[in-house]
């Protein structure tokens, strides 16, 4: 019976080499979840699918998927080198692990040694996340036209977290060193598990109804994306969407985003630094309230300087409009209008008497005897020259008039000439075209009975009375036969016919 007990060493070494022994390699397909690197540089991660989870462990020296130009798995060659799966490898992801199923003795339980990994895809949670991301963006929940400022330095806010998580210590911690003193209410809420959604969405809304604080803050400390993903719930986005206060968001860390971080106004990498966005720096609002000071120094001793400036300009005024000093300043004014007007009188007399010593002057200059008898030497002196010039001029005039009369009649004579050439040449063409002359030579104008002349016999058939015209008068005939010219008539035969062809072509 004893030899039948087994320790727990012994049957956990019997369970490892019966596994090995039945999985020495095998396939398995999942998403990466819990996944952590330690120095140690090995990876630990869980494999899972909606029914089950797998511990896989890939230690180090199994890590041999560097990037390089090929597939391990199939052979494929590239073009260019690929990353690696490890390099790859986050949660979300759907992979396809290969090795050996192996018994990890220190926990008691079975893990898979992973050898190979290939990326196989996306998995469940992240694909939903994608599909989740989509739809929203196309109803406008991400739109940058939509998001509302925060108001600065607030001092009533509602922060909706876990009460026992870490981001609320977080979160205080920097609150209670920033900003000028605010009021936080608290609206708890499960953040993690199939109840934190509706939780979630119960304190946006009790945040709203109440409408006491000025914004909302949610926080989550980091973790999965199965741990995150209750803000990940459309119903979530869409009380972010909805609430009536900016929402200021601080989920996870810095690289975990979720549907609440991108439907709120404002998202803040951690919970710390959502207090950071909301509060200024105590520092940096007593430097404000230094400044300030010392500006508000400054300003007023600039007001008290442009008051006393501003008084002595009133008593210098005060002064100057005394009745006294208004009186003095007329009787300046007067003796100084009087010295101006006895000044501009002396100056008119003297301008007046100068004046008229200068006419006097040029009076005399201009009647003076030698002033006379220079002007009567130069009008005789004029007289003279112009009765010398006087039978030179009218010479030169009557030789141009002479010589221009000359020109006058030699151009009369060529044009007489000219024109007479010009009347015989139109006489002989007159001459020439006039019908009636060549009746002087015994020609004779033959015309029918309608008047017209008559150019060939067949317009005169036997019996009609003609007309004809001779050098000295006119005969009245009848026609009694007519003897048509052969030749004539067969050159007219022949200019009708060209005539007709000449119409066909």
């Amino acid at each position: 019976m004893q030899e039948a007990i087994l320790s727990v060493r012994e049957l956990t070494e019997q369970l490892r080499k019966t596994l090995e022994g039945r999985f020495p390699f095998v396939w398995v397909r999942g998403e990466v979840t819990n996944l952590t690197r330690p120095n140690s540089g090995h990876v630990y991660f869980t494999l899972k699918d909606a029914d089950a989870q797998l511990q896989c462990v890939w230690f180090r020296h199994m890590q041999r998927q560097t990037s390089q130009g090929f597939d391990p798995l199939t052979g494929e060659v590239f073009d260019s080198p690929r990353p690696s799966p490890l390099e790859l490898l986050r949660n979300g992801l759907d992979v396809l692990c290969a090795g050996r199923i192996t018994l990890y003795a220190p926990r008691g339980q079975y893990q898979l040694a992973v050898e190979l990994m290939q990326p196989a895809g996306e998995g469940l949670l992240a694909q939903a996340f994608e599909a989740s991301k989509r739809k929203l963006a196309a109803l406008g929940y991400f739109n940058r036209e939509r998001k509302r400022p925060l108001p600065h330095d607030p001092q009533r806010v509602a922060l909706i977290t876990s009460p026992t998580g870490a981001a609320i210590h977080d979160f205080m911690e920097l609150a209670s060193s920033r900003g000028s003193g605010a009021r936080i209410r608290l609206f708890p809420a499960l953040v993690q598990g199939a109840e934190a959604a509706p939780a979630i969405v119960r304190a946006l809304q009790q945040a709203n109804e109440q409408g006491w604080a000025q914004v909302i803050v949610l926080v989550r400390g980091g973790g999965s994306l199965e741990d995150l993903w209750a803000f990940n719930e459309e119903a979530v986005a869409e009380a972010v969407f909805e609430s009536r206060l900016p929402v200021l968001a601080g989920i996870g860390h810095e690289v975990d985003v979720t549907l609440a971080d991108m439907t709120a106004d404002l998202r803040a990498a951690t919970p710390s630094h959502a207090a950071q966005l909301l509060w200024p720096a105590r520092a940096e609002l007593f430097q404000l309230v230094d400044e300030a000071e010392a500006a508000l120094v400054r300003a007023a001793r600039r007001r008290l300087e442009t008051a006393g400036q501003r008084l002595a300009q009133y008593e210098s005024a005060l002064r100057w409009f005394s009745p006294m000093r208004h009186q003095a300043r007329l009787w300046e004014q007067l003796e100084g209008l009087h010295h101006r007007l006895q000044r501009a009188a002396l100056q008119w007399v003297e301008s007046v008497e100068a004046r008229r010593d200068r006419l006097a002057r040029a009076l005399r200059t201009a009647l003076s005897p030698a002033r006379l008898d220079l002007l009567a030497s130069r009008v005789d002196a004029l007289a003279a020259n112009m009765a010398a010039a006087m039978p030179r001029l009218l010479t030169a005039q009557q030789q141009r008039l002479d010589a221009a009369h000359q020109r006058l009649q030699t151009a009369e004579q060529e044009m007489l000439a000219r024109s007479g050439r010009e009347l015989d040449k139109l006489e002989f063409a007159l001459s020439a075209a006039n019908p009636l002359a060549p009746l002087k030579r015994g020609y004779a104008l033959v015309r029918g009975a309608d008047g017209g002349l008559l150019r060939s016999v067949a317009a005169a058939p036997v019996g009609s009375a003609i007309s004809v015209r001779l050098a000295d008068g006119s005969l009245a005939a009848v026609v009694s036969k007519v003897q048509p010219d052969a030749e004539r008539s067969a050159a007219s035969e022949v200019a009708q016919v060209a005539q007709k062809q000449g119409r066909k072509s």
